[in-house]
């Protein structure tokens, strides 16, 4: 965290209803990277008082922004990349707030990061047992409909969301789309930053889904958000045969 690079990246954490697991997931951050900021989308449940002892133990490194209604995740962190951009920052690591994302796997994508600056660093899921069946099978067909959107781009997963992107780039994929907000964030900017040309790097990374018992939350509807999904592909597929032609010239 004392490279001179490093200091021009920043791990941003969304967070809506997440429960005492926050506390912990936000605990394990900052024994890896500093600075930390959790953006606080709208939360009811009192999650948020459980950082007060971290922001007290880590004044400097840790950074709680608080959003009075719930907006959404790519909302909230488009929140988060104007204000960082606003003092200096130019890479952002996004991480869930669940738990489900290896704090011991920041390091390496940072550096990742900091060696290929202009690339999106993207998580590949590892999965283990506690993962839902469904929603496996369901990313797979999410991914390869991502693969025709981006001509194989080499998006390998389209949803995980432990990545690391460069802010300038992803803040105008965000502005110029009134979608991206929600649940449809990570697959839409990471097929509209690679029509951008943003190269992607992969990393396998482990993922846990934690139980109810364990503090587990989920937000995940499957009705509701694979509605968003369906339509978020219709409108990328559209926009992507608009610009079929100069995706094309860009491989020859």
């Amino acid at each position: 965290m004392t490279d001179k690079l490093s200091k021009n990246h920043l791990i941003l954490v969304p967070s809506y209803n997440t429960g005492p697991i926050l506390a912990k997931t936000v605990q394990e951050i900052l024994r890896h990277w500093h600075p930390v900021w959790v953006i606080i989308d709208g939360s009811n449940d009192g999650s948020d008082a459980l950082l007060h002892l971290l922001q007290t133990q880590f004044p400097d490194a840790l950074q709680v922004i608080r959003l009075e209604k719930n907006v959404g995740k790519g909302a909230a962190i488009l929140v988060g990349i104007t204000l960082a951009q606003q003092q200096g920052y130019t890479h952002v690591l996004t991480m869930d707030a669940d738990h489900q994302h290896p704090a011991e796997s920041i390091q390496k994508f940072m550096q990742a990061s900091i060696e290929s600056p202009h690339a999106m660093i993207l998580g590949e899921p590892i999965f283990d047992a506690s993962a839902p069946a469904l929603r496996v099978q369901g990313r797979r067909i999410s991914n390869s409909i991502v693969t025709l959107e981006t001509l194989a781009w080499g998006i390998h997963d389209s949803l995980f969301g432990m990545r690391v992107y460069p802010i300038e780039p992803l803040r105008q994929v965000i502005e110029s789309t009134r979608w991206a907000r929600r649940f449809d964030f990570e697959p839409e900017v990471a097929v509209k930053l690679s029509w951008l040309g943003i190269p992607v790097i992969n990393l396998p990374t482990p993922v846990r889904y934690l139980t109810k018992q364990e503090g587990g939350v989920s937000h995940f509807r499957y009705v509701r958000d694979n509605t968003l999904l369906t339509w978020m592909h219709t409108r990328l597929i559209a926009g992507f045969i608009v610009r079929l032609p100069t995706l094309i010239a860009r491989m020859l």
